[in-house]
């Protein structure tokens, strides 16, 4: 099952790419075949085998020959690993892995996308917050979810919302933008309180370690701009899967 659920996730990283070319072309991922973006050769199914297409073709379009992007099969295994993790863990405050295999696609699409043009598309955010919503209230409907779980979601994600509302409108959206106000808010859905804490907290600490490390490389200086979805992506990650273990370890540092 394990072996199966990886190789789903690998097929659903190869879609996923596609997601993501086309939302940058703004072409519609429901119609046409894939192709190749630089010849737009239309690909085979040899072609579109994940991972191991490209590394048969050592990462070169079979008829053109020009480079493959390491996108492809790096958010085809995170895909995979994702959904391994998401299977197995339960995410008992998902109330099981369905919801959040969905919502990992969304997510992912956001960390490749903002990473790459920093913008969160609100063609993805959007349906995503919907989503989850929609989720929250099927769940209190039709399941044993007490009220105070999805108050507690609302309540989370109206709160990160405006942290960084605040935080958009006090440095006049020079340290963040508005897509992260959004993207707040569905991680406060997904996450609810403590755990909410835990993935801002990773977000800013990871964005920080990276941010320092680019510029010691040389990479950046302190004036560029930085993508930060990706961080609060990862963020939202690990408190999905280890935040309850963050929290409490945490918490044990000032128990004597």
């Amino acid at each position: 099952m394990n072996l199966f659920i990886f190789l789903f996730g690998l097929i659903v990283g190869s879609f996923l790419n596609c997601v993501i070319y086309r939302l940058e072309q703004k072409q519609s991922f429901l119609q046409g075949r894939s192709f190749c973006p630089y010849c737009k050769h239309t690909l085979s199914w040899q072609d579109l085998i994940p991972v191991f297409s490209f590394l048969f073709l050592r990462g070169k379009c079979r008829y053109c020959r020009k480079s493959i992007s390491l996108q492809y099969p790096l958010v085809e295994i995170a895909t995979g690993i994702l959904f391994l993790l998401i299977f197995n863990f339960q995410l008992c405050n998902l109330a099981g892995p369905s919801f959040g295999l969905i919502i990992t696609c969304f997510l992912i699409i956001i960390f490749v996308y903002d990473l790459k043009h920093f913008i969160i598309p609100d063609k993805i955010i959007f349906p995503a917050i919907g989503i989850a919503l929609i989720y929250n209230f099927y769940q209190l409907l039709t399941t044993h979810y007490p009220l105070s779980t999805v108050l507690n979601n609302l309540y989370a994600a109206f709160g990160a919302s405006v942290f960084f509302l605040f935080i958009v409108l006090v440095s006049r959206g020079k340290w963040m933008g508005v897509g992260d106000i959004k993207l707040a808010f569905l991680m406060g859905l997904l996450l609810g309180f403590p755990n909410i804490l835990a993935a801002l907290f990773l977000g800013f600490l990871i964005g920080a370690i990276i941010g320092i490390g680019l510029i010691l490389a040389k990479r950046k200086t302190m004036k560029s701009e930085v993508p930060f979805g990706p961080f609060l992506v990862i963020g939202t990650f690990i408190a999905l899967f280890w935040g309850e273990r963050i929290i409490q370890w945490y918490l044990n540092l000032f128990i004597i």
